[in-house]
């Protein structure tokens, strides 16, 4: 069965639109590019993340905005800070024995859902991306720490979509140019693995009007506290 076509920009207008004046925190913002879309379409955006060089890129991109160095297991805000939380492909990034914790983190500063999209271990980019990290194990594992929690009855699933995220590329090199841009200490496997990714993208892509179509399959969640109403 073929799954709609999408993006996280999409999912986040329907799910927590109208964004103007709506106190949003990026978890796992990087450098800024999705809290800077946001923004621009009125919310009030905050961000934290790991990496103190994404943080600074993103203050410089978005100096209206507040972005912190944390990671999302340890989140600096006060309880209920913000309308929404959100992580966008970046849940799986937090590390396997902090999962749980980041999950309580979002719920206690959102004084009203987590939404949560994670990229699927399968599809077309994922194959293509391999070579470079091959994220079959953290994407499952992040998959399982969200199934515990809902099996604990810290929280439960508002509503659900899977969609694909369908990109373009000229050619390997723009292809790599994104994967390297989500985690810059992939760039020396990314060269020596060019060759290689090359083939995945002919073997697995789609040639449509001079560039490759590579599909990456997501999850959407949106998360409310406790369990759902019977």
């Amino acid at each position: 069965m073929a799954r709609p076509a999408g993006t996280a920009l999409d999912v986040i207008r329907e799910w927590l639109g109208p964004l103007e004046g709506r106190s949003l925190l990026d978890i796992g913002c990087g450098g800024g590019v999705l809290t800077g879309r946001l923004a621009a379409e009125g919310a009030r955006m905050s961000g934290v993340d790991p990496a103190p060089e994404a943080v600074a890129a993103a203050r410089a991109a978005l100096p209206g905005a507040r972005f912190e160095a944390a990671g999302g297991e340890a989140l600096p805000f006060e309880d209920g800070a913000f309308d929404a939380a959100i992580f966008v492909n970046s849940f799986h990034h937090v590390p396997l024995d902090a999962m749980g914790r980041a999950l309580h983190e979002a719920l206690r500063v959102s004084r009203g859902p987590v939404l949560i999209i994670e990229p699927l271990a399968e599809g077309a980019f994922f194959e293509a991306m391999r070579p470079v990290e091959d994220e079959t194990v953290i994407r499952a594992a992040a998959l399982a720490a969200l199934a515990a929690a809902m099996e604990a009855g810290e929280m439960h699933i508002a509503a659900s979509l899977t969609y694909d995220d369908v990109r373009r590329f000229p050619d390997v090199e723009a292809f790599l140019a994104k994967v390297v841009s989500v985690d810059p200490a992939r760039a020396p496997v990314a060269r020596a693995v060019a060759p290689e990714v090359a083939a995945l993208m002919a073997r697995w892509g789609t040639l449509e009007d001079g560039a490759i179509r590579l599909n990456q399959p997501h999850t959407a969640l949106l998360l409310k506290r406790g369990t759902a109403p019977s």
